[in-house]
């Protein structure tokens, strides 16, 4: 093994804790992992790690080396950056990580688009909910759906997203319909595993700020799962407005305590820190968040000025009580972000706060 591969073989073993995961991350074996670390100690004849059946530990000698060689290698990818970024057209592979029912939606249908426009860009797609570290899975860029990103990456906002709490007209119709806050603890929900307060959910209300403490019937770690729940009539869920917003139109899935509010989270493209941003980064997350917001707003049929998606709380009838299709697209043009109640072209109006189809409203 040459000397590079052997440094870069050290760093990604201490940065994953094991030899297994580095494997896995060089895409390579745990034997050739092992023999790497071992031929870089004896040229320099000194131990770097302590090996137990469990855990690598940095001997002295190692924490030392590990912190250069990590700098060394930072400092040759960037330069590799700088290089490639003068070059006409970004190349090379790009590992991207997604949550699976937001890419499966949204960015399925942008990966062809990315690739007509880059052809020497190779793209390697995994999706999953679990938060992954980018460094010891070798992805380049992760979409995550978050209030707040970790602040070790690097990270550029895509769009907006609201969460909306919901559940069938069956189970209403079964259990009865809560009509404040903690009226929620009485009812069974689909909780969502990667929820970041656990079962805690927290409301904005006219009354200030609350929180309730939900009883779990079910957990999933996937949106569409949670979905399928509510649809069979197995308790409320809460859930970001693109993973329900057809079935609210359709009337499978209720709104609930429409006066509150609750979080709005962020859905952005992350990648670690360095001063100079890879050619094939910048390829899809210079360009992200215009085709990310025109994915989502073609899936919704709202032609959205910016990047944000699903309804501001809703404060007066329900769903069906709205606009209808024809006027939804008039109305959208007409409005340009007024901060009064808006009116539709049949002479309707709404309050801003309201309206789900205006791009404009509060989100």
């Amino acid at each position: 093994m040459d000397r590079y591969r052997q440094i870069e073989t050290f760093v990604h073993v201490v940065e994953a804790g094991s030899f297994v995961r580095a494997a896995d991350a060089l895409g390579t074996s745990k034997a050739a992992v092992s023999r790497g670390v071992l031929e870089l100690e004896t040229r320099l004849g000194a131990r770097l790690l302590h090996r137990t059946t469990r855990r690598v530990a940095l001997t002295e000698a190692g924490r030392a080396y590990f912190e250069r060689a990590r700098n060394l290698l930072t400092e040759l990818a960037e330069a590799d950056d700088a290089a490639a970024a003068r070059a006409p057209d970004p190349a090379g592979l790009l590992r991207v990580n997604a949550p699976h029912t937001f890419g499966v939606q949204h960015l399925g249908p942008l990966w062809g688009v990315f690739l007509d426009r880059h052809p020497k860009i190779e793209l390697d797609i995994t999706l999953t909910d679990r938060r992954i570290d980018l460094i010891e899975e070798g992805v380049d860029v992760a979409i995550r759906i978050t209030r707040t990103p970790d602040e070790s990456l690097a990270a550029r906002l895509l769009a907006r997203v609201r969460l909306v709490v919901c559940a069938s007209p069956t189970y209403l119709a079964r259990h009865g319909t809560p009509t404040r806050v903690a009226q929620l603890a009485e009812h069974e929900v689909v909780a969502y595993t990667y929820a970041p307060t656990g079962d805690v959910w927290h409301f904005d209300t006219p009354d200030g700020p609350q929180e309730v403490n939900t009883h779990t019937r079910l957990r999933v770690n996937n949106g569409d799962t949670g979905r399928a729940a509510a649809l069979a009539h197995q308790g409320i869920i809460r859930m970001p407005y693109f993973v329900v917003a057809d079935d609210l139109a359709r009337g499978s899935l209720v709104p609930l305590l429409t006066d509150t509010t609750t979080a709005e989270v962020g859905v952005f493209a992350v990648y670690p820190a360095r001063r100079q941003m890879s050619a094939r980064v910048r390829a899809l997350v210079g360009r992200g968040p215009r085709q990310v917001a025109d994915a989502l707003q073609a899936s919704t049929g709202v032609a959205c000025p910016q990047p944000a998606w699903g309804p501001g709380p809703l404060r007066s009838a329900s769903r069906t009580a709205g606009p209808d299709k024809a006027e939804v697209g008039a109305w959208s043009r007409r409005c340009k972000g007024s901060k009064a109640a808006k009116a539709s072209p049949s002479g309707r109006s709404w309050p801003r706060t309201w309206c789900p189809w205006c791009p404009c409203a509060t989100w």
